[in-house]
């Protein structure tokens, strides 16, 4: 690693005053006149070490808590760990070398359960290192952890929250389940999975027992098309749409063709069913044909004809509810011709449409695949095979099962054609096996039935960026369905519903004390393998309740934060005793901090946190959770890729930190389009430019530095000097825009102005003023001093390390110990006119050193004139700009005259005059490239030799002023 940087080591140093001050703490305790700003903070897991994704969250996290902190308001800022869930699950599994759930079952859940316990903080130290190191303030000493029994009684209570209004109900219906994990998901957990994917299609023949019955003769096929062939041994029922025109074909084979290509063709010709607007696009047959149409007929006609199923593993079994209605030809307005074969396969236990098709007929229910993905049994062709499985182990490849049924098929001779396809499926999001549509009961959420009073509820919601509100969030929540919150797992919050094993009573506890009086047990902890032993007698009858299996999805547990943070309603309620600001900057009590005043995170949590927080706040309190929100976007490596550890295609950010200071890299996240939703190619080149931005603001605080002592002065704005003015000017203007964007909640537009203004003052106030302050003019001194305290201010949300070595350097005795207690300054006046001014001015001088450029003039030589045509009225305050244009171009005078263009006229005469003054001024520069290069100080008095090079009579002509200007004794 590369040695530190000046302004790391700063920055560490800073962070030593914060932690042995208390700096946080006592933000927490000051007087807060304007009350309390709540921010909810989406925990993390802390099984990862945090990356560059967590670092933008954490920047915006911390940025907007200081800016309302300094605007008089108290921000608590609790930190959480989000302990539950597959994530973890999936580590431990990894570890014990488990492979299915059963491993799980068989190695015991409370061994297992503990197992995750144990691997929850895996990399909390690291957190805590990285955290405090990019500058943000938070309460990592008292978290909250989902995995408390505090929290979770809290989720026990939301539970029964929703419960009691009549929102929660269990039902069956069809579910995407990860065979792998064993458990069903929910929406907003399935799209975040989706990946493309080549899979099988195949168009199989379904033979008609009585053909006849249309009119036709001989072996009859109707032509299904699947893109799940796996799902064919579940096959209940063809579809077809009643409206539309389904023709029969027979086809004759082209002998030539099949000849052509190896192929001795066995069957002379087939008859087969079909919508005629699936002729098209009818995929070609393993046999090369042409085809004559023999009849055609509406779908209707074809509505309970019997067929053959391509596999018998159910049809004579007398035991499967419905058999009478199974394998016949249903209508389903689902079923088009726009692709297929207008006939659709329906194994009800494996899809939405032939679920609802399977409940409207009565059709028989056939689930002929586990739920770990496996084949049953019965299905003696396939038993146990794995659907996942990919042929040859490749990802690219097609299902390795799909081949073992398309091979089935031929050799049945029930296959008409195959052909492989490119789609998106949706993959589990955390270990990446491709999910199943599974028939299957689940515990749900009622979404659908109060979805006016969710999108109600949603308006008042303040987004940054501002589209999401209708794009991303908007249409998530138009198009959201029931949540199912039931999961097949074991490191979760519970599902805290008992049911009576005899009468099927069901009861609901939403407090760990409501259960312990019912048990008449102890609980000291309700994660499943505890509460899963305890049972209560059943009220309706004698019968003993027991708790339902299923946990809670984990995404219940964020959504339950605002109140599991809190411990509400069991404590932490407003006025309890219990809570005190002076003892711990702790959450305050509820339900003071409800709603949230802001929140932030990823663009993803549209359909993720922030969803839930604001299902959960609508369904109890018919309010939303939060306020504001700041949506992030994604930070990519520089080549527009993925980061990756194992493609090493990024800078580790510690290293980035140590390089160019946390508050460069602050600053180039913050200004950036990744705090708008957008996403970032990281750029180092984009940190160091910000680092430069702040290095130049140093290199201003080193020269105060230097005269401050020398030159009596006071910090203040009263200087009427032009240059003072402008610079009061341009910090009240850049002010105002930072606090009208912040308030805004779009921290780019607020942050990008400061470097700008750095500019400013640096390379335009400060080189403008130096001979001032040289000179000993203290207003110079005293403006400088004030603005650079001022914006010590204006900077501290963005870059605090840098605002707090600023504030330290200028603050006065009666000034608060660090800038971050103290307030936000009040927006000013802005004087335009003298920007106006000072910008024409500026204008001015860039013009004329174009014009020294193009024609080779240093500026060190002195011109005799400027002049300047210009439309409209001179510009307010000339005569006062006007010496200080003419001295950075360096010329003797500048006209102006009106015109019709803004053009200025560099005149080029070099006379003897003209030449000596040139040379003067390049022995100046020669001589103050000795003092710096000796570490001279501006007030130290040195002799300096004349070089015999130059002319005596000219140093004698100038000795005063060089004397003078460079603070050295000249000597021949």
């Amino acid at each position: 690693m590369e040695e530190k940087s000046e302004a790391a080591k700063r920055e560490e140093a800073t962070l030593v005053f914060w932690n042995e001050k208390n700096i946080f703490e006592k933000s927490l305790s000051k007087n807060a006149p304007r009350g309390e700003y709540v921010f909810y903070d989406g925990p993390p897991f802390a099984t990862g070490t945090p990356h560059y994704g967590h670092i933008v969250a954490s920047v915006i996290k911390d940025a907007v808590p200081r800016y309302w902190t300094m605007q008089g308001y108290r921000v608590p800022r609790q930190w959480g760990w989000d302990c539950h869930g597959l994530p973890i699950e999936n580590i431990v599994e990894k570890e014990l070398g488990f492979k299915h759930k059963k491993d799980i079952v068989n190695y015991g859940v409370a061994k297992f359960n503990e197992a995750c316990r144990s691997k929850v903080l895996m990399y909390a130290d690291e957190w805590k290192k990285v955290i405090p190191r990019i500058g943000r303030w938070a309460d990592m000493e008292h978290p909250y952890f989902t995995m408390s029994r505090n929290f979770m009684e809290s989720v026990w209570w939301t539970f029964k929250q929703l419960y009691d209004k009549g929102l929660v109900y269990e039902d069956y219906r069809i579910m995407h389940v990860c065979p792998r994990c064993e458990t069903t998901l929910s929406q907003s957990e399935v799209t975040e999975g989706y990946k493309d994917v080549k899979d099988l299609s195949v168009t199989v023949k379904f033979k008609l027992r009585d053909p006849s019955k249309l009119g036709l003769h001989g072996d009859v096929y109707m032509l299904a098309w699947t893109t799940t062939p796996w799902t064919l041994p579940g096959n209940v029922a063809l579809a077809v749409n009643s409206d539309v025109e389904y023709v029969a074909i027979k086809t004759i084979p082209d002998l030539s063709k099949a000849y052509e290509r190896g192929i001795i063709p066995r069957i002379i010709s087939e008859q087969f069913v079909i919508a005629r607007g699936a002729l098209s696009h009818l995929p070609e047959p393993r046999l090369p044909t042409t085809y004559n149409i023999a009849a055609s007929f509406k779908g209707r006609d074809l509505e309970a004809l019997q067929y053959e199923p391509p596999f018998d593993y159910y049809i004579n079994d007398k035991n499967i509810k419905n058999r009478e209605n199974g394998w016949k030809v249903y209508a389903a307005d689902f079923v088009t011709a726009d692709e297929g074969t207008g006939i659709a396969h329906e194994a009800p236990a494996f899809g939405a449409d032939d679920w609802e098709l399977a409940k409207k007929y009565n059709l028989p229910f056939i689930q002929h695949v586990n739920f770990d993905g496996t084949f049953k049994p019965e299905v003696t062709d396939f038993a146990g095979e794995d659907l996942s499985p990919r042929a040859k182990n490749n990802p690219e490849e097609v299902r390795e099962v799909d081949l073992s049924v398309v091979k089935y098929l031929e050799q049945k001779g029930l296959l008409f054609a195959k052909e492989k396809y490119l789609h998106s499926y949706p993959h589990c999001w955390r270990c990446d096996t491709p999910l199943l549509n599974y028939a299957t009961s689940s515990w749900f959420v009622k979404i659908e039935a109060q979805k006016e009073k969710l999108l109600e509820t949603a308006k008042p919601i303040n987004w940054s960026p501002e589209h999401i509100k209708r794009g991303r969030w908007g249409k998530w929540l138009e198009g959201a369905r029931d949540w199912s919150i039931s999961r097949q797992r074991f490191w979760a919050s519970v599902i805290p519903i008992w049911r009576c094993e005899k009468c099927k009573d069901v009861r609901v506890f939403g407090s760990a004390s409501e259960l312990e009086k019912a048990s008449g047990q102890t609980i000291d902890d309700l994660h499943k393998h505890i509460v899963d032993e305890i049972t209560v007698p059943c009220t309706k009858c004698e019968g003993t309740m027991k708790r339902i299996p299923d946990v809670l999805d984990t995404w219940f547990d964020s959504g339950s934060m605002p109140y599991g943070q809190a411990h509400y309603p069991f404590e932490s309620v407003q006025g309890d005793s219990l809570y005190e600001y002076k003892d711990s900057p702790r959450t305050p009590p509820f339900p003071s901090n409800f709603p949230a005043q802001f929140i932030a995170e990823g663009q993803d949590q549209c359909r993720a946190w922030f969803y839930y927080l604001h299902v959960l706040a609508s369904s109890i309190f018919e309010k939303s959770a939060f306020e504001h929100v700041i949506v992030n976007g994604i930070v990519l490596a520089e080549d527009g890729k993925k980061m990756s550890k194992k493609l090493k295609n990024y800078p580790d950010p510690m290293t980035m930190i140590e390089k160019h200071g946390a508050d460069a890299l602050r600053l180039y996240l913050l200004a950036s389009p990744v705090v708008q939703a957008e996403n970032l190619n990281f750029s180092e080149k984009g940190v160091s430019e910000w680092k430069g931005v702040l290095t130049r603001l140093e290199n201003v605080l080193s020269f105060y530095r230097l005269y401050k002592a020398q030159i009596a002065h006071e910090v203040s704005n009263a200087s009427a000097h032009v240059l003072d003015r402008w610079l009061f000017a341009r910090f009240n203007q850049v002010h105002a825009e930072v606090t009208e964007t912040m308030n805004a909640y779009d921290l780019a537009r607020a942050t990008r102005p400061l470097s700008a203004f750095i500019d400013d003052l640096s390379q335009w106030y400060l080189r403008r003023s130096r001979e001032r302050i040289k000179d000993g003019e203290a207003d110079a001194l005293s403006s400088l001093a004030f603005v650079l305290r001022e914006f010590s201010k204006t900077l501290a949300p963005f870059a605090p390390f840098m605002a707090e070595h600023l504030w330290q350097e200028l603050r006065q005795e009666s000034d608060e110990e660090s800038v971050h207690l103290s307030g936000w300054p009040v927006s000013q006046v802005v004087d335009h006119e003298v920007i106006s001014a000072m910008t024409f001015g500026r204008n001015i001088v860039t013009m004329g050193l174009m014009q020294r450029a193009s024609v080779g003039i240093k500026v060190r030589q002195p011109l005799r004139l400027l002049s300047v045509v210009h439309a409209g009225e001179k510009s307010q305050g000339w005569e006062e700009i006007e010496p200080i244009v003419a001295d950075e171009v360096n010329v003797e005078a500048v006209t102006l005259t009106q015109g019709d263009m803004f053009s200025a006229h560099l005149d080029t005469t070099i006379t003897p005059e003209l030449k000596e003054k040139g040379q003067v001024r390049e022995f100046m520069r020669e001589i103050q490239a000795f003092r710096k290069e000796s570490g001279l100080m501006p007030g130290e008095l040195v002799s300096y030799r004349v070089p015999e090079t130059i002319e005596r009579a000219l140093i004698e002509k100038y000795r005063a002023m060089i004397e003078k200007a460079t603070n050295t004794k000249l000597e021949q």
